[in-house]
């Protein structure tokens, strides 16, 4: 991303973990797809309706994010999940902050040639990072086809 600033947890949307781009996807030389941020907000509501309510219903203090740019020490990064997954908690688990699962718009963007690789791709994402809530890791992501 070079001289990019992030813009860190700015921005709403609530809901990961590291996920690479593939290598021969490159940055600054490929058109970057048109897609607002209002529409990628969009996408990204569009894509958490489309995990089954049994496991919505299952999420618990989790918030999802849209930010612009990844950190600057890992500029592919397309999703992040930070938070403790429901496998881990217990009964000391109380009054903390949400999980947060951020989703980053510009590596995103950058990866995709129109629209409709941008839906897929968030998608993608947006079950990647809800998968590591509930505590799935990924190595048994990849093997599901979601790394």
């Amino acid at each position: 991303m070079g001289a990019r600033s992030p813009q860190h947890r700015r921005d709403r949307l609530i809901l990961g973990h590291p996920r690479g781009r593939p290598e021969e996807v490159g940055r600054h030389d490929d058109p970057v797809v048109e897609v607002s941020r209002e529409r990628f907000e969009e996408l990204v509501g569009e894509a958490l309706d489309t995990i089954p309510s049994e496991l919505t219903a299952l999420i618990d203090n989790c918030v999802v994010l849209v930010e612009e740019e990844p950190p600057e020490d890992d500029p592919d990064l397309l999703g992040l999940y930070d938070g403790t997954p429901l496998t881990e908690r217990d009964s000391t688990y109380s009054l903390v902050t949400p999980d947060r699962i951020t989703l980053f718009r510009g590596p995103l963007l950058e990866m995709c040639e129109d629209e409709a690789e941008v839906v897929d791709e968030v998608r993608i994402t947006v079950v990647h990072e809800i998968a590591h809530h509930f505590g799935i890791d990924d190595d048994r992501l990849h093997a599901l086809g979601y790394g």
